[in-house]
């Protein structure tokens, strides 16, 4: 039955991957999820089959990889397979991964508008734009490091210290596998558990946090955990390394006449966004660098520090904002960073009617992933 369900889709496809299919076995192995099952999407289809439609092997024959590799649209049609980053493999641990995709669908910390527990799925479904290389930096991450998605953190959403306990402990497993973690929000209440997971094993970090707010607030409304808090809270227990903490993007109203005074008491470099206007940044990220040394560095990314005329499905925007140009610029200036991890958080997808925040958001995840250590230009 699958020899003449394959020759029958042989059929279909152009003659290119009717060539590559005939050499899809010496690939199956290294390609299929290395754990768990991999469930077919239609009754009575071969799961093979299936996996090596899912996997993209058209591409991989074309250029070879030892790694994980998206699928070609050449070869399988957008909309097909499973939903996962970049429509890579599923697996259910970090164990043999380089870096790993993870959703943390919670918004529990969410002080105006919600809905960024749904942010990860949509993110997501938006991937499946992205491609294999970056064709502006030469970046070639699927040719340097094993990556695939491991699902989301299961979350408690009704009690938000419990959350953060259980967003902790799956770090700390990731982080001991030797896989760096690249996080798809969920509120920015999660970087602070996983700044703990990840001191645990590094020890202090340096951050570069991109975001309209600085999210140093101590307390709200009696609760001192929530999407306002993470980075005080990461002081207070000794998770950041202070003299390494880059803030950008830092603009809106306050309810303070210095917001910025907490900060700046720590030793955080402060950038507000109107010291960003109209200029590239690429000047501002090789200081950066110099500052970040050799040392683990964290990026958070909040999805609000950009400008909402380009992504106003998020839950606090703030007018005046960065653009997805400078965006690049920053996170493109990470590279040769000791990175550790990195997140995108606070996606509301219920705001965001085109689609073009959370396609935003997965095109920001993989310019994290190019710049992670190890990964090779072409």
């Amino acid at each position: 039955m699958r020899r003449r369900l394959w020759a029958g889709c042989s059929q279909l496809l152009p003659r290119e991957a009717g060539l590559c299919a005939r050499k899809l076995s010496a690939f199956a192995a290294v390609a299929a999820p290395r754990h768990g099952p991999w469930s077919p999407a239609l009754p009575g289809t071969s799961a093979g089959l299936l996996r090596r439609l899912a996997l993209g092997h058209g591409a991989l024959c074309r250029w070879g990889s030892q790694f994980n590799v998206p699928p070609s649209a050449q070869f399988v049609a957008r909309p097909v397979g499973v939903c996962s980053m970049m429509k890579l493999p599923i697996q259910e641990s970090p164990e043999g991964l380089d870096a790993a995709f993870v959703g943390i669908p919670l918004d529990t910390g969410t002080s105006n508008r919600p809905g960024a527990r749904f942010g990860p799925r949509q993110i997501r479904a938006e991937s499946v734009m992205v491609r294999r290389y970056n064709g502006s930096t030469g970046a070639a991450p699927f040719d340097s490091l094993q990556v695939a998605d491991i699902g989301d953190v299961n979350v408690n959403l009704y009690n938000l210290p419990d959350s953060c306990r259980l967003i902790r402990e799956s770090y700390q497993k990731i982080a001991a596998s030797g896989c760096v973690p690249l996080t798809l929000g969920g509120d920015h209440t999660i970087t602070y558990p996983i700044l703990q997971a990840l001191a645990k094993k590094h020890g202090a970090v340096g951050l570069v946090h991109v975001d309209a707010h600085t999210d140093t607030g101590d307390r709200a409304l009696g609760e001192t955990i929530y999407h306002g808090t993470p980075f005080r809270r990461c002081v207070e227990e000794g998770l950041l390394d202070c003299s390494r903490v880059v803030q950008i993007g830092i603009r809106g109203s306050s309810y303070d006449p210095d917001p910025y005074k907490y900060c700046r008491d720590q030793g955080f470099r402060v950038v507000p966004a109107k010291e960003c206007w109209g200029k590239s940044l690429v000047p501002l990220m090789a200081e950066v660098r110099r500052q970040m040394g050799d040392k683990p560095v964290y990026l958070s990314f909040d999805i609000d520090g950009l400008d909402p005329a380009y992504a106003p499905g998020t839950g606090t925007p703030e007018i005046a904002g960065l653009t997805p140009a400078q965006a690049l610029e920053i996170i493109r200036g990470c590279k040769g960073l000791n990175i550790v991890g990195c997140d995108l958080v606070e996606v509301s997808p219920m705001y965001d009617v085109s689609g073009n925040t959370a396609l935003l958001a997965a095109n920001l995840l993989f310019e994290m992933l190019c710049v992670l250590p190890r990964v090779k230009t072409m």
